[in-house]
């Protein structure tokens, strides 16, 4: 396995070789590294991590239920409750009582819901870019395909 080096590190930045070797603990430096750059990303905009993609799939799948959207997202029940009630005291989402059953809220993106969609969608595209900078359009897209790939498997 090769061992990745950042051109700009020094050994002092580097860490341990063993711990460059390990793809897991790679991604995990990498993950800290994108929320932080995806929380000040958001912050402007009044949004949260689970924001953007609980608004993305109430555009993309439509209506739906919370409990829907909670496995959509894969989004823990009491946060998908939590961001609710922000995003519908913010304009962004409807939730009204579903006829057949009472006990369940089915929720709807608004118009403003979709114009805040694409400040986020314009704020994560910087995101992509400063995080990715290193990498070519075909590295970036050959690395979400493995990424995908991953995910999928761990079910």
């Amino acid at each position: 396995m090769s061992v990745i080096q950042s051109p700009k590190a020094s050994d002092e930045d580097e860490g341990p070789e063993r711990t460059r070797r390990l793809p897991t603990w790679l991604l995990s430096q990498v993950t800290i590294r994108a929320r932080r750059l995806l929380v000040d990303a958001l912050a402007p905009y009044g949004a949260g991590r689970h924001h953007y993609p609980l608004l993305a799939a109430l555009e993309e799948f439509g209506p739906c239920s919370q409990a829907t959207l909670m496995r959509r997202c894969g989004i823990d029940r009491s946060d998908v409750a939590g961001v609710m009630n922000i995003l519908s005291a913010d304009g962004y989402v409807e939730r009204v009582s579903d006829p057949t059953d009472r006990r369940r809220n089915v929720v709807t993106i608004t118009a403003a819901g979709r114009r805040q969609l694409r400040r986020l969608d314009r704020a994560l595209d910087g995101v992509q870019d400063e995080l990715l900078a290193p990498l070519s359009a075909t590295e970036r897209t050959e690395l979400a395909r493995l990424l995908t790939k991953v995910f999928h498997a761990s079910g």
